[in-house]
Order: C-alpha cells, then structure tokens, then sequence
C-alpha cells in the first residue's frame, strides 16, 4: 500500500507544478562553480586588493597623526612640568596609559616568526615535555623602540620634580626630547619593522582629454563631427570662412589643423556620398593668393545676386579691371573706417 503511494506521489510536488508534469528540477554543478569563478576572478581580486590597501593607508594616517598629537602633549606637560608641579602627575598617567596601550596593540606576533623551545620538565612520575614560543630579537627590539619614548618622557617628568627650581639642564633634556621624538619617530618606526608600511602610490599623470572646440557654425560644427574624424573624408581639417552663396549653396575654406601641413586629398565622391550632393556641384580647389594648407570649397549653384565674387568676376571685372580677383570681404557701415575690401589685380 506504502509502495504504490510512493511511486504515485511526486517527490516535490511544488517544483513538479513549476516546471510541469514529468519534469524535475536538477541543481546544476556548472552554474555553482560558474558563480565561484565570478566571485574569485582577478579583476575582483583586484579591487578587493585595492580597498583593502586603501583602508590600510587611512589607518596609517590616522596612526601618524595620533602619534604626532601624542608627541605634542608630551612636550606640553615636560614643559608645564618646568614651572609647576601641579599636572605632573597626570602627565606622568597619561605617558604610561598611552605607552602601555601601545605596547598592547603591537603587532608583535607578525614579527619574522617566534622561537619555539622545547622544555623538559621533570616530575615524581617522570619527565614531560612542552614547546614554549619566545618573541624573535625582531620583535623584542621593536618593542624597545615603542617605549622608549615613554620611558624617557617619565624619567624626565620624575626629574624635574627632584631637582629643585628650574634648571637649564631640565630645559635642555625637554627641547633635546622633544626634538629627538619629533624627528626620528621611534614608535613609527617600531610599528614599520614589524608590518612593513604600503610603497607609495605611483605618480599618474593626469590624462586631459582635448575637448572638442565648439564651432559657431553649424555647418563646421557638421564638419568637425563628421568629415574631420579619424578615417574620414577630411582628416585634421577645419571648415571655416562659410559663406552662403545662395538659397541651397554655400562657399568655405578648408584648412589643416597640422600647422605646416597640406590639406589631404579629399575626394569628391566620398564628400558627395557623405553631404548627399551631386558630384557636379561640389567642387575643391585652391585659395587664390594661398598655400596648399587650404583648399576653397564650394557646394551648389551660387546666385549672382548673392555671391558677390561671381558677381565682380562676371559683370564688374571683365569691363572695370580684367584680371582682378576680390581674395576678401569685410562686412560693415560705410560710416566705419574699418570697412574695406581687397581687390587682387
């Protein structure tokens, strides 16, 4: 009876309604270690490194300046100390609590590692024998290092009191602590020879992206963004000097961005496919009066009441001065002394 209610009852009903009747859901192997290599790959590894040194520089700071205030507090009690007895006394309990607690929280035991002796001890039954750990010299001179400020700074403390008045010699033991303590550091350094401080950080240059420049008009902005890419039509250009010629045609210059550096070759059958102009109506060729550095570019049918260099080369020049090219154009009230136009004969 138990058996055949066995074979009838699925082993888990709730997952055989989730994954329909006759299926079984299987804990896959692959997709545990999958999640392991995720969480052990080496660029996690790596940040976790980078955090956990991160943590480790803070508090090596904080050490070094709760060392320095320390020190300073020092110097102030030695130096009331000269003058009145009053604050002795807590000097003398604040130099020991401070050394003591120092001492405590030494990393003593990361020291190179610690001497193990075997002991034999006799007894009324026989001999019996156990290892002892014993700090390294390592260890045990790191541990002088920390304390001797301390130990100094209350012998000098216990001085003071004995001698009576005020002595040259008290004072000079307070500068020469002071300065000794300031300088090398004894307790820093006993710190360092047990755990090795982090190397500094490397110096990285900051890297300044060049921002592109914004151009005030479209049309060069277009070009800067479009054809004066890497692997475009116009590499290392720039499209200035617009000037609309008419309702759908416009006249630029094309210079190089490399000073000293011709304009590339540019073809017309790719600056058409780019633009989406005729072939026929885009045209490129030198500056009138320039270097190969820029190119004169033109695009669609200039109209003559608008184009003012079609306009002299066609009805003024051939009757007024043959041979004549206008190279520039300024714009402005003829009140201004600064509106002129250059004619090239």
């Amino acid at each position: 009876m138990s058996a055949s209610w066995q074979a009838s009852t699925p082993p888990f009903p709730q997952f055989e309604a989730a994954t329909g009747p006759g299926r079984r859901l299987a804990a896959s192997p692959q997709a545990g270690e999958k999640e392991s290599n995720q969480m052990l790959s080496p660029d996690r590894i790596e940040r976790v490194r980078g955090h956990v040194d991160s943590a480790r520089r803070r508090m090596e700071t904080i050490r070094s300046r709760t060392g320095r205030v320390a020190t300073a507090a020092g110097v102030a009690g030695a130096t009331a100390g000269l003058f009145t007895p009053e604050y002795t006394g807590y000097s003398l309990l604040a130099t020991l609590a401070a050394t003591g607690a120092g001492l405590v929280f030494l990393p003593t035991r990361r020291a190179a590692k610690y001497i193990e002796t075997k002991v034999r001890t006799e007894h009324h039954d026989g001999f019996s024998f156990h290892t002892r750990c014993e700090a390294s010299h390592q260890a045990r001179t790191a541990c002088v290092m920390y304390a001797a400020p301390g130990v100094s700074l209350t012998a000098l403390l216990m001085a003071e009191q004995l001698v009576p008045g005020t002595h040259w010699g008290e004072a000079l033991a307070v500068a020469l602590w002071s300065a000794g303590t300031l300088y090398l550091r004894p307790a820093q350094a006993a710190r360092h020879m047990l755990v090795p401080p982090l190397p500094p950080l490397e110096k990285t240059t900051d890297v300044v992206l060049q921002e592109q420049p914004e151009h005030e008009h479209p049309a060069a902005q277009w070009w800067a963004e479009n054809a004066a890419v890497e692997g475009g039509t116009a590499p290392d250009t720039v499209l200035e000097d617009i000037e609309r010629t008419g309702e759908h045609s416009m006249r630029a210059t094309i210079r190089s961005a490399v000073p000293g550096l011709p304009v590339p070759d540019i073809a017309v059958r790719r600056l058409s496919a780019l633009m989406d102009v005729p072939e026929d109506l885009i045209t490129i060729g030198p500056v009138p009066g320039r270097g190969a550095s820029v190119r004169l570019l033109t695009v669609g049918e200039a109209d003559h009441e608008q184009d003012a260099r079609a306009f002299w080369a066609q009805r003024i020049a051939p009757l007024a001065m043959p041979g004549a090219v206008i190279t520039e154009i300024h714009f402005g009230s003829m009140n201004t002394t600064t509106t002129a136009t250059e004619v090239d004969a």
